[in-house]
């Protein structure tokens, strides 16, 4: 096998595989990239069993072939050659030959016999999604993913295919994101499942918003298609929480406010919680709402915001975090919080079907 490529288009492309391979993997081949050169240029692919990522990257093929070599040790060599083009060699052992400018290096691979093969879809159910709405839908609700690996189940986002809609939910027990969005996909296609956290960060990597992204499900196992890239992942198996329980029924009262004010106000009251209390305290009054924490053995932050509330006066408190995560990841310009008493979840709505569900926390006055 032999290739000319161009530095960066290599390093982008090794770079956009590389994420899946675990450090502390037992079988050594699992450490290593699979390349695959042919007339259209080479095709990078990496695999940990449960995902596998797979990539397209232009080159000059003078002769077509396929090796393994280590992706980490490869990538860390690329981004420091001197010349802007590589000449990669490989021999019949699998040893590759890297050459650029006056740099000269030799790796030793893997054979591409080794290297577990992704799996098919060939009879699978297929979905078109703009890359816009996936990629949105993921920004809203994946910092919502429980990372207690206990509850397997929740260490993914649940995604539903039904009555013409693409929900996707993400919960760790504590708080709950929830985005709807209409689709058109045939009634025969309507189907639950769980994609985990690896995926999602992967696909994360891949969506640029432009184009379609299409969506296959076979037997326990997912393939995303962006481009000429693709994401391949098996699936959670087990039953997702019945995540409409906890949604609370009709609030009694409603703010709407700032979104960027109210994150600025409680990144800055919250420098003042202590790790014991770890909370912010929100109290409302007509058209305004104080944002206060305090420690005894530290002191005491208070600001106050405007809002659109006629409602009672009363307090609410929240772990400032959650508080803060959905506000980062939204972009719209006013958020509603709707609410019950200060014992009953809070829920952040925006105009579109986004919504937060935000478990209040107790706190002596």
């Amino acid at each position: 096998m032999k290739f000319r490529i161009a530095k960066d288009a290599f390093l982008d492309g090794l770079q956009q595989v590389q994420h899946v391979v675990s450090g502390r993997t037992t079988l050594p081949i699992l450490s290593n990239v699979l390349i695959e050169a042919n007339d259209t240029g080479l095709r990078l692919t990496t695999t940990d069993l449960d995902v596998g990522v797979s990539g397209s990257v232009k080159a000059e093929v003078s002769k077509p072939g396929a090796t393994t070599l280590p992706v980490k040790r490869l990538v860390n060599i690329i981004r420091e050659l001197p010349s802007a083009e590589i000449e990669i060699t490989v021999d019949s052992k699998d040893i590759a030959s890297i050459r650029s400018g006056p740099s000269f290096f030799k790796i030793i691979g893997l054979p591409d016999g080794e290297f577990p093969p992704l799996a098919g879809f060939g009879d699978a159910r297929e979905y078109k999604i703009p890359q816009s709405v996936f990629r949105n839908g993921l920004r809203k609700t994946s910092y919502a993913i429980s990372t207690d690996e206990t509850r397997y189940v929740l260490n993914g986002i649940f995604t539903s295919f039904n009555e013409g809609k693409l929900t996707l939910v993400a919960t760790d027990g504590r708080r709950l994101a929830m985005v709807d969005h209409e689709l058109e996909f045939p009634s025969s296609h309507e189907v639950d499942f769980i994609v985990p956290t690896k995926a999602v960060q992967e696909l994360q990597r891949l969506l640029t918003g432009e184009g379609e992204l299409i969506l296959k499900l076979a037997d326990n196992q997912v393939c995303f298609q962006v481009g000429s890239s693709v994401i391949i992942s098996k699936l959670i198996e087990g039953n997702y929480p019945n995540y409409r329980q906890v949604i609370p029924g009709e609030s009694k009262e409603r703010l709407t406010l700032n979104r960027e004010q109210l994150l600025e106000t409680t990144r800055r009251v919250a420098l003042l919680s202590s790790e014991k209390s770890n909370s912010v305290k929100l109290t409302f009054g007509e058209n305004q709402v104080e944002v206060m924490a305090n420690s005894p053995d530290i002191g005491e932050a208070l600001e106050t915001l405007e809002a659109k509330y006629e409602g009672s006066h009363f307090s609410i408190a929240f772990n400032p975090e959650f508080l803060m995560a959905p506000l980062k990841n939204l972009e719209e310009e006013e958020i509603h919080l709707d609410l019950i008493d200060e014992m009953s979840p809070g829920v952040i709505r925006t105009e579109d079907a986004f919504l937060y569900v935000l478990m209040p926390m107790r706190v002596t006055s």
